[in-house]
């Protein structure tokens, strides 16, 4: 194990973040220590080369991120994130392993064991020029992560103010039409909270069909949608081009390609497409939204799960202008309150509920129990 390399908080971050680098590669360990000091508003408190030596350097260094290799010698990831999740429960890791399908597969087996996001490293991610996209997701996770542990850890002065009214929209604003579709946006934590969602819902999933768009890599959002089936006992995988959407059915957004549905012969239908990122990512939320809005109108029903950034926002404009509702995450819930944040702040949230409120929420307004 190294001793703590270290980096100068950056000027929006007067705390840096403690960060600890878990991953076999000498070379992968320095590349991510040099982004990380030239970033700014980081600080690297260990680096480890195994699992065994990070469940030591956890309990030691405390670090707030941990980014966990999942193929290592002696004590790989996935056996480590328990022990080291024991000896620092505060923590928060961001599992790293490169695009294949055991990985993509064991990672999700890493997020239900309390890691709280996972990220794709490529084979040419171990040559530090060919790793531009793989560095910049790497450092907008850890300022997101960063920055939901600064506002939480923050002791208040003084009681907060409360949102304008127009920040937040009224909660549980009349449900316009029943719905006929649920669409599920999702980002960092997402797998974990889509999960809850369903399984709170999982007695009334034979008679709706469900679109999710979760930001992931291609590989991993096949892994996800058979994990999903395997979990709910309800068809889930990764939709086709073409496809009817119909009830009883999970379709999950193929990573790589944006999801959107159009409708044909009076039935809606999926539509993939490879056009350019919007919200820098693809799949995005934004796309499904703005189509189902079109194709659905007041009959669709969202929820904006957990996620960094603002994907979502424009396409709930789009759903709320059709008369469609919107549910969002709270940000006590949240991993990081990006997404559903924005859309609460924008005023466009039916309402802003905790998780474990979104699943029951959702269940009573499909089966009409709502006002």
């Amino acid at each position: 194990m190294s001793l703590p390399l270290s980096s100068q908080a950056g000027p929006a971050q007067a705390v840096p973040t403690r960060i600890m680098i878990v991953d076999d590669s000498a070379v992968i360990r320095g590349m991510i220590g040099r982004w990380l000091a030239e970033a700014g508003g980081f600080e690297v408190v260990a680096t480890a080369s195994n699992g065994r030596m990070a469940v030591d350097a956890a309990g030691r260094a405390k670090p707030e991120i941990i980014l966990l290799d999942i193929e290592m010698p002696e004590v790989d990831g996935l056996a480590a994130l328990p022990m080291i999740l024991k000896a620092h429960p505060a923590s928060k890791v961001i599992v790293i392993s490169t695009l294949t399908q055991r990985n993509a597969e064991i990672s999700l087996k890493c997020l239900s064991l309390g890691a709280v996001d996972y990220l794709a490293k490529p084979e040419s991610a171990r040559v530090a020029g060919g790793a531009t996209d793989f560095k910049r997701e790497l450092i907008e996770k850890l300022r997101a992560l960063g920055h939901a542990r600064s506002r939480i850890a923050r002791p208040p002065v003084a009681a907060p103010a409360p949102l304008p009214a127009s920040a937040v929209a009224p909660a549980a604003r009349p449900v316009s039409a029943k719905p006929q579709c649920l669409l599920i946006g999702s980002s960092t934590g997402g797998p974990r909270a889509v999960e809850r969602v369903l399984l709170d819902m999982k007695p009334i999933l034979p008679r709706i069909p469900v679109l999710i768009v979760q930001h992931m890599p291609a590989m991993f959002t096949a892994v996800f949608a058979s994990h999903l089936e395997a979990l709910l006992r309800i068809p889930a995988r990764e939709a086709k081009d073409g496809e009817i959407v119909a009830p009883g059915q999970i379709l999950v957004a193929p990573g790589g390609r944006h999801m959107g549905v159009t409708s044909s012969g009076g039935k809606a239908v999926i539509r993939l497409n490879d056009g350019p990122l919007e919200n820098f990512c693809r799949p995005a939320v934004d796309v499904l939204f703005r189509e189902a809005a079109a194709v659905f109108g007041a009959s669709a029903l969202a929820t904006v799960l957990t996620g960094m950034g603002s994907d979502g926002t424009q396409g709930a404009r789009h759903l709320v202008a059709e008369g469609a509702t919107v549910i969002v995450q709270d940000e006590a819930t949240s991993i990081v309150w990006g997404m559903p944040g924005s859309i609460a702040k924008a005023g466009l949230a039916h309402e802003v509920l905790p998780l474990e409120a979104i699943g029951p929420s959702l269940k009573s307004i499909f089966s009409g129990l709502t006002k």
